[in-house]
This record gives C-alpha cells, sequence and structure tokens, in this order.
C-alpha cells in the first residue's frame, strides 16, 4: 500500500473516453501477475522490503496547470495507512476540510487492492468511509485504469485526484497537503528517497481562514533540524517497522529490528531533553510530530505483534515518547480524531495473510492508547514505589 510519493501526476492523462476495453483487460491482466499483496518480490533472497519509488515529479502551484482551487481535488484515503493518515492530519490542521473533500476506503486490502466500502459494510467505522462518491468506482484501482489503461504501478493512497480534469495528481507517500503549510521558496530531494519540493508554499493560504495560515509545520528557524530528523526517522522508524514486519530472512528481519529500536532510544532520548513544550521541537508542532506520529500510534495495537518489533513497547518501554504521544492524541483534534482504530487493526491483521495467515486479530493491547496521567501496572508500581525512597 505504501510505494508511491505523494506527489502530482502528469503522466495519467488519458481521456477515459478514450479507453478501449482490451487495454483496460489487459492491465488487470498484469496487475493479478504482479500481486500487490508481494510485499517482498519471491525471487529476491535479501528476503528484504525494498519500498519503490516514484516517477511523479508536480505540484500544485498558483498560476500554474494545476492551481488550488475549492473543491477541484478529492482526496482517497485509508485510515489504516500512516501515509494517508498524515495527510488527514495536515489537512486539519491548515483548515482545508472545506477546500479538499475525501474519501476513505474500507480496511481489506484485497488482491485488487483498496476497495470502497458499502451500504452493507457494518465493519468499516469513520467518516467519509463509504462508496465512492466521485466516479462510482468499486475499487481504488478503477479510478488508476480510467485515466490510464496501461498503469502498471500499483493503486495506492492517499491519491488526489483531480475532478475538472478527470486526471490523477498524486500518489502517496509524503502528503502534498503537508507542503502546503511551507515556505514558497526552496526545494530538494528529501530525506526518504521521495522529491518533497516545498516549493508549493503556502499554495492553499487564499482559501483559507487567517488562524491557519499562521500555521507552519516548517518553520525557517527549525527547518535544518527537521530536515536532519525525517532522514533518520524516515528509514529506520516509518519504514523501519515495514521493513521489520515484511522481512523474509532473519537477517533481514534482525537488522531493520535492530535499526528501528536505535532509533527510538534516539527519540526518546530528543525528547528528554525538551522543556519548552509538549512537541519534538517544543511549543508548536511541526512536521517532525506528524511524522512520527502516524508510525507511533501504531506501534503497540499492530506492530509490536504483527511486525514483531516487539523489543519494547511504546507505554513500557518509552516514557518521553508515551507522554508526547499522548498529548498529541488526547490534546490536538487533527491527530486524534482521524486515528481509527478498527481500521488500524483490522487492515493490517487481516490484509496481510502471507504473515497471519488466519487473519485473526489480537484483542489487545486494551486500550490502544492510555489516557494521559494513565499507566500501565508495572509503571505505576515503579512510579509508587519510586516515590517511597
Amino acid at each position: 500500500m505504501l510505494f508511491r510519493t505523494l506527489t502530482l501526476s502528469i503522466k495519467l492523462n488519458l481521456n477515459p473516453k478514450s479507453t478501449s476495453k482490451a487495454l483496460f483487460s489487459s492491465s488487470i491482466a498484469k496487475m493479478a501477475e504482479d500481486k500487490i499483496t508481494n510485499w517482498v518480490a519471491p525471487n529476491d533472497k535479501s528476503g528484504e522490503f525494498k519500498r519503490g519509488q516514484s516517477q511523479f515529479r508536480n505540484f500544485i502551484k498558483k498560476g500554474g496547470e494545476f492551481p488550488p482551487e475549492k473543491g477541484r481535488y478529492h482526496l482517497y484515503i485509508s485510515y489504516a495507512c500512516p501515509w494517508a493518515h498524515r495527510a488527514l492530519i495536515v489537512r486539519q490542521l491548515k483548515g482545508l476540510q472545506d477546500i479538499i473533500p475525501y474519501t476513505g476506503v474500507h480496511w481489506h486490502m484485497q488482491q485488487k487492492g483498496w476497495r470502497f466500502a458499502t451500504a452493507g459494510d457494518k465493519d468499516a467505522p469513520g467518516e467519509n468511509v463509504g462508496p465512492d462518491p466521485v466516479k462510482g468506482f468499486e475499487y481504488l484501482r478503477d479510478l488508476y485504469f480510467s485515466v490510464d489503461p496501461e498503469y502498471k504501478g500499483r493503486f495506492t493512497v492517499p491519491t488526489l485526484y483531480d475532478v475538472k480534469s478527470g486526471r490523477i495528481r498524486y500518489v502517496l507517500c509524503f502528503p502534498l497537503l503537508l507542503q502546503a503549510s511551507m515556505p514558497q521558496s526552496g526545494h530538494g530531494y528529501g530525506w526518504d528517497g521521495y522529491l518533497t519540493d516545498v516549493c508549493i508554499g503556502a499554495q492553499f493560504d487564499d482559501l483559507i481562514d487567517e488562524k491557519y495560515k499562521k500555521v507552519d509545520l516548517y518553520p525557517a528557524a527549525l527547518q535544518k533540524e527537521i530536515e536532519e530528523t525525517n532522514a533518520w526517522t524516515y528509514d529506520t522508524i516509518n519504514n523501519g517497522v515495514y521493513k521489520s514486519g515484511f522481512a523474509t530472512t532473519a537477517s533481514a528481519y534482525e537488522a531493520a529490528c535492530t535499526s528501528l529500536f536505535t532509533s527510538l532510544d534516539r527519540v526518546e532520548k530528543h525528547l528528554s531533553t525538551v522543556t519548552d513544550g509538549p512537541y519534538y521541537y517544543g511549543k508548536e508542532i511541526t512536521e517532525a510530530d506528524v511524522r512520527l506520529y502516524t508510525t507511533i500510534i501504531r506501534f503497540d495495537a499492530v506492530y509490536v505483534q504483527h511486525f514483531k518489533t516487539n523489543i519494547r513497547d511504546v507505554r513500557s518501554g518509552y516514557p518521553y515518547i508515551h507522554r508526547w504521544l499522548r498529548e498529541l492524541y488526547w490534546n490536538v483534534p487533527a491527530f486524534g480524531e482521524t486515528t481509527q482504530w478498527d481500521h488500524i487493526k483490522k487492515h493490517y491483521t487481516q490484509s496481510h495473510t502471507n504473515i497471519n495467515p488466519h487473519s485473526i486479530t489480537p484483542l489487545g493491547p486494551e486500550p490502544p492508547i492510555l489516557k494521559i496521567g494513565e499507566e500501565v501496572p508495572a509503571v505505576r508500581f515503579a512510579l509508587e514505589a519510586a516515590k517511597k525512597k
């Protein structure tokens, strides 16, 4: 599900009316051979999960081919996907709810990829989870084939569809919406191997309330630090949990898992030194918080057991990360309101049949996240014992 950068696509620009049935059927047959659930290529002896990179390199820009307009773009997301979750968080932080509508797919990824929920689906809660309101398609991949019958990539979330031109504007990984808060100057290839050009800047600011224009997730004074942080957190944490979970050899798993916890230790140490606010860089939420949150919020609930990242969990092993996580979840609506536990737990455990062939979803941990001030019994006991000394 996580294989394309979140940028705009000018490649997918064919007129749907010119699509031939033969090309459409050929594309579907090709995708059947290249299973979407093959997270590691069957002939890859290294056993390492390797995330694909995108060829899409275009952006929304005032006066450009893809201008910022209210209602022009429709966002497709999965509440289960941490990369799509970022887009939802920033959409809300920047007050874009009335500018860019969205639809959530069903959590169950099948051989045909993401499907849209139907009226009969009672197991997929969440705002805007339902049928495709734009084209009426059954699967997200139908949207891709409607604009390019020869498309051979993956069908990923988040996807931004340009309703006006009938073309797909971007797919996956680094939220383009996030860049709506960035400066209009500067550009470069990002830490995660994807183009994270910040030239889009505040392109939507003319369409939002004044208070949202002030939200700056990439402040000039912290840009260097944010970029450095994103470099290693992407590779070893955001992508690290997948490299651990999808590994098909012990050596690949051990290398990824060890690197993951080395980086979590680094995050814990950093947060222990922050004294001027509850967020990663203090008083204000930045891109670093958004990037880390969507992985850490899934850590105890899914990754510890499903991806075998069980050296430590967050709630008992990382007190500073635990405090930071709960501050965002409980006190910042853009984070907590966009977190859907049913989608998160069921997607991983029932879609990744190569890892969990019987598709049994574990009952715990219960609760999926503790309230601020609450601790697991072992931590609570240790704190009480320390007070008695």
